[in-house]
Parts: structure tokens; C-alpha cells; sequence
């Protein structure tokens, strides 16, 4: 996705809504969040957006998401674990959220922010183990701080920082999306039946 085109044609309400999608609704885990808020606040800094109205938008987006996926895991609670495997819907995600959140405790609501798909799910799983929401909010408004707020104001001063900055925003967004999955990618080397899985399909295609 070509975010630096994409974005000012969808200007402040695509961005809302595509934060409060990867946030709060099931169908947002594959979402560029990361990448987005840095993006978003690079265009700010070359005068494309407001700043301040740009991280009230994603701050916002980001908090009544994660409101909204409490919500639903609080409403709709275990059956999420049973419903069928779908374009949109995947079980396992669920699952890795809830062992996620089981590893972290309540502050999974603010770690989840900089780990994709278990963003997305963590808010669900809150809600499913009945947090109480007061706390809950609370770790949610400080996540929102620290991954809505921080990213676009980061993003904003590597702008007005560096010359021709442009040159070097590809690189640099693509550093952010290997950071944010490279937990992903330890636990899964960490685990020997991951492993294993991942043996067997890189040796697929050369059995007979």
C-alpha cells in the first residue's frame, strides 16, 4: 500500500477509520496500523495534515476501538472460540491474543498496540475474562497514548528533522513493520511445533 498517495485522499476520516477497524472490529487485524500513524505524521510534517487534529483523531480512534472490541468479546464472550474459520475471522487469533494476555496480565491492553493481529483480539480477550472496564480504560487510554500519540508525533519530527526525508521514509516504514512482528516471530521459533510446521511446508515441494 502506497500510504503516502493513499492517505491524503482518505484524509482524517479513513484514518479514523481504519484505526478504529484494527482497534475494535474483528475484520481489522490485517490493517497497517504501524505504518500508518508514522506515515500519517511524515505527511503532517510537510503541511498535510494538522498535527494536533491528526493525533485526537487516531488517539480517539484508537481507544473507543478497543472499547468497542471489549464490548464485543464481553457480549459475545466463548462463542468467538467456536465460530468457523472465515476470510475475516480466524480462531486461532483468538487464541493467541488469550495466551498473550495469560503471559502479560492487564498490561497486554498497552504491549497488544505494537503487536499485529494481537491488537486486535487482546481488547476481545479483556472482555471475555470479564476486566473490570475501569481498569481496563485506563490501560487503554495509556496505550492509546503510547502507540496512537507516539508514532504520528515520531513520524512528524523524523520529518522536520531530516532533508529529504522522502528518500529514506520506505526503509524506515519498513523497519517499523519488521519490529512489529518480530515478536511474533520469536515465539514462533521459540516453539518446536512451529517449528516443525514450518519444516514440513518448506519441504513440501520437493517430496514426491
Amino acid at each position: 500500500m502506497d500510504l503516502i498517495k493513499i492517505l491524503p485522499v482518505i484524509g482524517y476520516l479513513g484514518i479514523f477509520g481504519i484505526i478504529f477497524a484494527e482497534t475494535g472490529l474483528l475484520i481489522g487485524f490485517f490493517l497497517p496500523g504501524d505504518s500508518l500513524l508514522f506515515t500519517a505524521g511524515f505527511l503532517a510534517s510537510q503541511n498535510i495534515f494538522d498535527i494536533k487534529i491528526l493525533v485526537l483523531i487516531t488517539f480517539s480512534a484508537a481507544v473507543i476501538g478497543d472499547s468497542v472490541g471489549y464490548s464485543i468479546g464481553k457480549h459475545y464472550g466463548r462463542r468467538l472460540f467456536h465460530k468457523r474459520e472465515s476470510f475475516w475471522f480466524h480462531p486461532d487469533h483468538l487464541l493467541k491474543a488469550e495466551n498473550f494476555y495469560e503471559k502479560h496480565g492487564k498490561k497486554t491492553i498497552v504491549i497488544a498496540r505494537f503487536v499485529p493481529v494481537i491488537r486486535t483480539f487482546a481488547p476481545i480477550v479483556a472482555g471475555i475474562g470479564k476486566m473490570e472496564y475501569k481498569s481496563f480504560l485506563f490501560y487503554n487510554v495509556i496505550g492509546g497514548i503510547t502507540w496512537a500519540v507516539m508514532l504520528p508525533i515520531l513520524g512528524f519530527f523524523f520529518g522536520n528533522l531530516i532533508p529529504d526525508v522522502d528518500k529514506y521514509l520506505i526503509p524506515v516504514v519498513g523497519l517499523i513493520i519488521i519490529l512489529s512482528i518480530l515478536p511474533q516471530a520469536i515465539q514462533i521459533l521459540k516453539s518446536r511445533e512451529m517449528r516443525k510446521q514450518i519444516l514440513i511446508l518448506f519441504l513440501k515441494p520437493f517430496r514426491k
